[in-house]
């Protein structure tokens, strides 16, 4: 068993240049004084205060720090009150907007005009001074000034009293705010290889730096490196992960010499490929003060194949380990590291992440098994989820280790934020997984590559972001579950492909119609060769996001009721809210130009 008695979990930190994003709260108000104004005071300012506790309690960003609410200073019912609100929401660093208001407002007046920051508004469903009033008007100020805004509003009506939150009005305002921040979190930067540089400033506003692989080999030559940490690190591999059976011929297979050089190597890399990233202050003790720095990257990219897979070691290594929420130093915040540096996965990586704080597994979407093909292939009936077909996702890379589903939520596999990680739940995880030599017919360097299977029973979603010449980006989504074979079962289709690779039996949620038709169906509309997925049901965070961002969605197979877009989109077709998706993201644009 891995040996985690010294596994720390380390406390939330955070690793990057700038400030996390905010949620500014806007209470806004009937600027006419002499008794109006003043009769909503109270109940105005209620809802900014509730809204912000609300969020608070329920949120926090992907490296487990809570989030921070900032309110108005006073309630806005004017232009005045708007721009002092703006300005203080550009000091305080408030990345995502929430208006409330109880009553009639005038929207030209108090509406958020900041062009960046996605905005929505929670129009109270009362009778007294309906917010609904200024919820329509506002709404149609935003959507004629070009500034899309989402709109919350209560089915039930409320006493002019209340002061709760209803169920469905949280659902939408934590669903918006989660989406809110994780766009927030995005602008940051990404450290990899040849990535398209206009998509990401224009549609994420990211920052876009290429380094090249030869950075990996002056570092390992010329130690660039915590020497006392690669220690460290190393002789915690070689404790905690254990190596499996060599695939390759006997003639081909590297001595127990080499076997360990490639230990020490990999090792060395996923080091490096950290300190690239976030920087490391050792290396400035050490006198190499540029290097410290690192690249305030929030997502990164190796290329690997083929120039360097086939003279050193693979990255499958690194991008495990750094995928996953613990490694030599504790339980920690995972470092997203897309392989074969596919970055547009590694933007749907990032996007999962930081909707749910928790490790993302990248993979092939390699193979669909139809049920008649595993029964002529195994002999057996596949049943329940798995009834219909299933996709085989399996890659040599990026699959973190959480993706064993070995943590556990209320007694079902499960992924989670690093924070809910135990020392035991991340030995399962290590116990579960095998580090085989990697097939030199692939990396001719050598290497090791994790292998484990994903247990049934845990509801992921599997997205993938596409670029399209003469479209831009599109985003694909399938929520589903992982499923179980019996392991006879699980062998046989195993070994036709990579039994050295992590696998994950994937079964999407069926909805009878287009690319959800059948299993076939979304294997046959899957826009790529790779795909990434999050821990649960995120789907309509993820649309929510698009959305915002202007990326819109090809195919989902999310209920309409989870659906929810800024409040325009239905100008764009109601009728056809597909449609009237790509219709509204190519109208308004690249949010960042």
């Amino acid at each position: 068993m891995a040996n985690v008695k010294d596994l720390k979990v380390n406390p939330p930190q955070d690793r990057l240049i700038g400030r996390l994003p905010k949620i500014g709260i806007r209470p806004a108000i009937d600027g006419r004084r002499r008794g109006v104004r003043e009769s909503l005071e109270g109940q105005t300012m209620a809802m900014a205060q509730a809204v912000a506790q609300l969020l608070s309690e329920n949120l926090r960003h992907a490296n487990g720090l809570p989030v921070e609410c900032v309110i108005a200073d006073t309630c806005i019912g004017g232009v005045a009150e708007a721009a002092q609100t703006a300005a203080k929401f550009e000091r305080e660093g408030v990345g995502v907007s929430i208006t409330v208001t109880p009553c009639w407002c005038y929207g030209a007046e108090t509406m958020d005009m900041d062009p960046l920051i996605p905005k929505a508004v929670w129009g109270f469903n009362g009778t007294e001074r309906p917010g609904a009033v200024y919820l329509a008007a506002v709404l149609a100020a935003h959507n004629q000034k070009g500034l899309p805004a989402f709109s919350i509003y209560g089915r039930d009506v409320q006493d002019a009293g209340d002061r709760s939150i209803p169920p469905d009005v949280r659902e939408k305002l934590i669903q918006f705010a989660r989406a809110g921040l994780a766009m927030g979190g995005v602008s940051m930067g990404i450290a990899g290889s040849i990535v398209d540089t206009g998509f990401f400033e224009s549609y994420l506003g990211m920052r876009v730096e290429m380094i090249d692989m030869s950075e990996f080999v002056r570092r390992m030559e010329e130690g660039i490196y915590d020497k006392e940490e690669y220690a460290r690190a190393l002789a915690w591999v070689k404790a905690n992960c254990r190596e499996g059976k060599d695939y390759n011929s006997p003639e081909e297979q590297r001595s127990r010499s080499q076997k360990d050089r490639d230990w020490e190597t990999v090792v060395k890399m996923a080091i490096i490929a950290r300190d690239l990233m976030v920087g490391n202050p050792r290396l400035a003790e050490m006198g190499f003060g540029e290097e410290a720095l690192g690249h305030n990257a929030i997502l990164a990219g190796f290329q690997g194949q083929r120039q360097w897979t086939d003279h050193f070691p693979n990255g499958d290594f690194m991008e495990a380990i750094l995928n996953s929420s613990f490694d030599w130093n504790g339980i920690r915040q995972p470092y997203l590291v897309a392989t074969e540096n596919d970055s547009l996965n590694g933007v749907v990586m990032l996007f999962g992440h930081l909707l749910t704080n928790t490790a993302q597994v990248f993979a092939d979407v390699r193979t669909y098994w139809s049920p008649e093909a595993v029964k002529r292939v195994t002999g057996y009936e596949l049943t329940g989820r798995a009834a219909g077909g299933i996709i085989h996702l399996i890659n040599s890379g990026a699959a973190a280790l959480d993706g064993t589903g070995l943590q556990r939520i209320n007694g079902q596999p499960a992924m989670k934020p690093f924070w809910e990680i135990t020392p035991e739940e991340a030995a399962a995880c290590l116990d579960a997984t095998t580090w085989y030599p990697a097939r030199v017919g692939y990396f001719r360097g050598g290497g090791f590559s994790s292998g484990f299977r994903t247990v049934g029973g845990m509801p992921v979603t599997m997205a993938r972001v596409n670029l399209i010449k003469g479209l831009g980006p599109v985003l694909q989504i399938a929520e589903g579950w992982t499923v179980d074979l019996p392991d006879e079962v699980h062998h046989i289709l195993n070994e036709r492909t990579d039994p050295t690779w992590p696998t994950t039996w994937f079964a999407p949620n069926l909805t009878g119609s287009g690319p959800f038709k059948d299993v076939y169906s979304v294997m046959y509309n899957w826009g790529a060769n790779h795909g990434a997925f999050s821990y649960g049901h995120i789907g309509a965070e993820l649309i929510t996001l698009a959305s915002m961002l202007r990326i819109p969605v090809a195919m989902h197979n999310v209920p309409e009721e989870r659906i929810f877009r800024p409040s325009v989109w239905g100008a764009f077709g109601a009728m056809d809210p597909q449609g009237a998706d790509f219709r509204a993201c190519a109208a308004f644009g690249p949010l960042y130009g």
